[in-house]
C-alpha cells in the first residue's frame, strides 16, 4: 500500500493554534464513526493535554481510520506508542 507523507505542522505553530487544528482533524477524518469519537474527545480533552500528549495525538490522527476504529472497538492491538491514548478515548467513550 502507498503512504502518503504526511505534512508537519510548523515548529513555530502556536498553542492555539495547535488546539484549534487537532480539534478540526477530529471532527474531519473519512468515515462518521471516527469524526463522532474523536470530535468528542478532543473536545473534552485536548485543553488539558500536554505538549507531548498533543504530539503523540497529532501522529495518531495520520493514522488510517478504519485501524483507528479497530482499535478504539478493541477489535485489533493499538500500536505500542497508542495504546495507552487509546484506552483514554475507550474510556471517554464509555463514560458517555
Amino acid at each position: 500500500m502507498l503512504e502518503l507523507p504526511h505534512p508537519k505542522p510548523p515548529a513555530d505553530e502556536l498553542h492555539e493554534t495547535r488546539l484549534k487544528r487537532l480539534a478540526m482533524r477530529s471532527m474531519r477524518r473519512g468515515i462518521k464513526e471516527m469524526d463522532l469519537i474523536l470530535h468528542a474527545y478532543a473536545t473534552e480533552r485536548l485543553t488539558v493535554m500536554s505538549d507531548a500528549d498533543l504530539a503523540l495525538y497529532d501522529d495518531l490522527l495520520n493514522e488510517n481510520d478504519h485501524d483507528l476504529y479497530q482499535w478504539v472497538t478493541g477489535q485489533f492491538a493499538a500500536k505500542p506508542q497508542y495504546t495507552t491514548m487509546i484506552g483514554d478515548i475507550q474510556e471517554h467513550i464509555a463514560g458517555n
